[in-house]
């Protein structure tokens, strides 16, 4: 179903486990991600909207991130190079902190947005966009997530003391790659998970947005390795979620292709081959394990705003 299931291996085989062709039929594991524990795998139906051209993430499935991972007044953190989050914060109420890393690989978090004016929700979206979301407090996606994460509450909470996020932030949402170098990735991978083991409040969660580089072909993908390091900090991967943005039709999908697409299919040396054409996003969500109290203090290179380096 995903075209970046994670993959995870294992060095060590039970050799008295049966590994024969029908090992693998099982039907209670079929909406499960493969790992120790199997992760559980939500399909979420977040179609584009006309608005969305050229955003990293669409407005449904910003939304649905939004009511699903955190409840009003909660603090939320926009790793998004674009700050896609910033509308479904001002319609949930939610507090939201841009963010960004600078060359030197180092995570900054400036300070929260400024609420859009009374009867807007800021984030200039296209005339009518808004009219085709439903209410954020009746989005069919808010019990897709445990219910003790976030216990139903009619009160928005308060900001903690000071305005400090440390283990008083809710979520945290990040595209990955972090970097298309290597290199780079991995060092701002390590600077986001520490980060988010100090940030997270209890049951908060962080969000990897699986992102497909222009001009890229998706394949499948092992996250084994991000997996194992964000349990390293104490991050457990809690679910998968695989957000289809192609438009339904029932229970069917229709996806249309872009021109984009159609003149990519017509070049000499890729016109007979396999065409695979990306119609959803997947998400990672970690969320810290059972029994992780106590996470280490992280400071920024610069709390609260500055210049992008």
């Amino acid at each position: 179903m995903s075209e970046h299931t994670p993959q995870h291996h294992n060095p060590h085989p039970d050799p008295t486990v049966d590994t024969g062709p029908l090992a693998a039929v099982d039907p209670t594991t079929i909406d499960l991600v493969a790992g120790d524990p199997p992760v559980p795998l939500t399909v979420w139906r977040t179609a584009r909207t006309p608005g969305d051209a050229g955003r990293s993430i669409g407005t449904r499935l910003a939304g649905r991130l939004i009511a699903a991972y955190s409840r009003p007044g909660e603090a939320v953190v926009d790793v998004i190079g674009d700050h896609a989050l910033t509308q479904a914060c001002a319609a949930g109420a939610r507090r939201h902190h841009p963010a960004w890393f600078t060359d030197a690989c180092s995570l900054i978090i400036g300070p929260a947005t400024a609420a859009p004016p009374a009867g807007t929700t800021g984030g200039g979206a296209e005339p009518g966009e808004e009219d085709d979301l439903p209410e954020m407090g009746a989005w069919f996606g808010d019990d897709l997530t445990d219910p003790q994460l976030h216990p139903p509450t009619d009160t928005a909470t308060d900001p903690p003391p000071g305005g400090s996020l440390q283990q008083a932030t809710s979520l945290v949402v990040a595209c990955w790659p972090l970097h298309e170098h290597a290199a780079a990735n991995r060092v701002r991978l390590a600077w986001l998970l520490t980060a988010c083991a100090a940030l997270l409040q209890p049951g908060g969660c962080l969000i990897l947005v699986v992102t497909v580089p222009a001009g890229i072909t998706a394949g499948p993908e092992d996250f084994s390795g991000v997996v194992q390091a964000a349990a390293g900090v104490g991050l457990g991967y809690l679910q998968h979620l695989v957000a289809v943005t192609a438009d339904t039709d029932g229970d069917a999908f229709v996806y249309h292709v872009a021109n984009e697409e159609l003149l990519t299919l017509t070049t000499t040396d890729q016109r007979w081959q396999m065409a695979h054409l990306r119609i959803h996003a997947d998400l990672m969500v970690f969320s810290q394990a059972q029994g992780q109290r106590h996470a280490p203090r992280w400071r920024a290179g610069r709390e609260g705003g500055g210049r992008r380096g």
